[in-house]
């Protein structure tokens, strides 16, 4: 694959200068810490050596330190604990990024006089009349200590000479008189709840230059959150157009995460056409260690996009025809599918496929399917097909929980999945429908909890710390065919990792959703820095 025969050498070099290794300085070391390596044993080191972006070696304090040099950069971790960098296998990243500059963010507000206050001191910066817009996960809601939507007057109260829009996920947004005034919009209260993605599109755009900005304050987010990837499914709203931002950043050498990105058709009923135009010079993983093609995906063709139902046969003849071709190029397919109630039709699909052309190498995944029985997960095992799993029930309220019946107490059945061999990679389906906290994930993988805080899931489908660490680091890599160069802590990968405030393999499981990370590492450069560790922030 892309980077194999480079990951393979560097491993080979490293292990032949193992015997000589002081004769050649590192360039960093991290010591007196504890190091959750998520290989195959789950080791538990002390230190670790970086020299050329890659992991040098693991060990004690003792043997590390006998690696430095009078130019080595000596990371004293005093005590605490070292993790692989975390990668969201589902996020689209991308799109989120485009705004993030121009956005008011309430993701992590932990009351609405909080997230008011946001508002307040954004509109204290903004120029007078700019459009203030803040889009947040219904869930945030929830974890507000108000457990309530804001009013029209509280959010003119805040903002009261700008035009304010608040979107809750895809179903509710609130518009104060001045940006009912922009849009031409009649409405007594300022609440709008039919076609939300049609009036998003209706508002202000941020410039290019913004959404470069957007695109490197989004990932330096996520840098502080102890993520060093991501995987970008592709999906709505996303064409090449607003992919240039992130080509813009990753040309000028100013991307502090990876990103592993897909595309889909955007023109209902000619999406075969738009991708043999698109991929015509696109192989599948085309880029670097930093940016790369993964694919096309998650929605491969506006009809068969996980419908509930059963897809007209004109449909599912269309979509063959697709994916039988990106079978026959090599191409990685990820595909959003949200029920069990008819996946027969899209495995159905792929069994057909991988009887002429072996999907298995390929790497294809379906995204969401929470539901998913263990006969399916057989099935998928059989195909060598993966499975992206995201927080859906974490931001289910506790009327849709009721609904779903004890069912919900397995889902998603990541112990099951894991049983069966069925690659796993976590993640969020971050940001407009979810946060993008990975911490909140790995809480709600342990303890089953919405963002209420009622209890849903059970624990026969409950993974322990280390087995959802992995699913947000080894299993994600596989993802993006990176397994054998990041999503663990070994000598020869990327030197990826983030050093975290709590220990999460031992605080309470309540307490996980709160940690950051306090330094976050790409490729042995230093991406963000905070506390103890400021003093290091941009150091190679």
């Amino acid at each position: 694959m892309r980077t194999r025969l480079s990951y393979l050498l560097a491993s080979a070099l490293l292990l032949a200068g193992a015997a000589s290794a002081g004769a050649q300085a590192v360039d960093t070391i991290l010591v007196n810490g504890k190091i959750v390596t998520v290989d195959a044993q789950s080791s538990v080191r002390s230190a670790l050596a970086i020299r050329g972006g890659r992991i040098a070696a693991l060990g004690t304090d003792a043997d590390i330190r006998r690696l430095a040099g009078p130019a080595t950069r000596v990371i004293d971790l005093q005590g605490r604990t070292v993790i692989p960098g975390l990668i969201d296998s589902h996020m689209h990243a991308t799109r989120a990024a485009l705004s993030f500059s121009t956005e008011v963010n309430w993701i992590g507000a932990t009351s609405l006089a909080e997230g008011l206050t946001r508002l307040h001191e954004a509109s204290l910066k903004a120029k007078p009349g700019a459009w203030l817009i803040v889009v947040t996960p219904a869930a945030t809601l929830d974890t507000f200590s108000e457990r309530r939507r804001p009013t029209q007057a509280e959010l003119v109260a805040a903002a009261p000479n700008h035009p304010v829009y608040v979107q809750l996920g895809y179903g509710w947004a609130m518009l104060t008189p001045l940006a009912l005034k922009a849009l031409n919009i009649q409405s007594a209260d300022g609440v709008v709840t039919n076609n939300i993605i049609e009036l998003f599109d209706r508002l202000p755009k941020p410039t290019f230059d913004e959404q470069v900005a957007g695109t490197k304050l989004f990932f330096r987010e996520l840098n502080r959150l102890g993520l060093t990837g991501v995987v970008d499914p592709g999906g709505n709203n996303v064409t090449p157009r607003e992919y240039q931002a992130l080509f813009k950043v990753w040309h000028d050498r100013q991307l502090t995460l990876r990103v592993a990105y897909s595309l889909c058709g955007m023109t209902a009923g000619s999406e075969f056409a738009e991708y043999q135009n698109y991929l015509a010079m696109m192989p599948q993983g085309f880029g670097d260690d930093m940016l790369h093609f993964n694919g096309i995906g998650e929605r491969i063709t506006w009809a068969m996009n996980g419908i509930n139902g059963i897809p007209p046969e004109a449909d599912k003849a269309k979509y063959y025809e697709i994916v039988r071709w990106a079978a026959q190029r090599g191409l990685t397919v990820t595909m959003h599918w949200n029920t069990e109630k008819n996946v027969d039709q899209l495995l159905g699909i792929w069994e057909r496929v991988n009887k002429e052309f072996p999907i298995a190498p390929l790497r294809w995944t379906i995204a969401h399917l929470n539901d998913a029985s263990p006969q399916t997960l057989q099935r998928m095992k059989a195909l060598g097909v993966g499975w992206t799993v995201q927080d859906a029930l974490y931001n289910t309220n506790d009327d849709a929980a009721k609904r779903e019946g004890n069912g919900v107490r397995r889902e998603p059945p990541v112990v099951t999945g894991s049983k069966i061999g069925v690659p796993i990679g976590a993640g969020t389906d971050a940001h407009r429908v979810s946060t993008y906290n990975p911490f909140t994930v790995l809480q709600w993988f342990l303890d089953g909890k919405n963002a209420g805080g009622t209890p849903l899931r059970g624990p026969e489908e409950t993974p322990s710390r280390i087995d959802a660490l992995r699913l947000y680091t080894a299993g994600s890599a596989w993802v993006s065919h990176d397994e054998g160069t990041r999503g663990s802590l070994e000598v020869g990968k990327l030197a990826d990792l983030a050093v975290l405030s709590k220990d999460y393999m031992t605080v309470p499981v309540e307490q996980i959703g709160g940690i950051e990370s306090l330094l976050t590492i790409v490729g042995g450069q230093v991406v963000y820095a905070a506390g103890p560790f400021n003093k290091f922030e941009g150091t190679c």
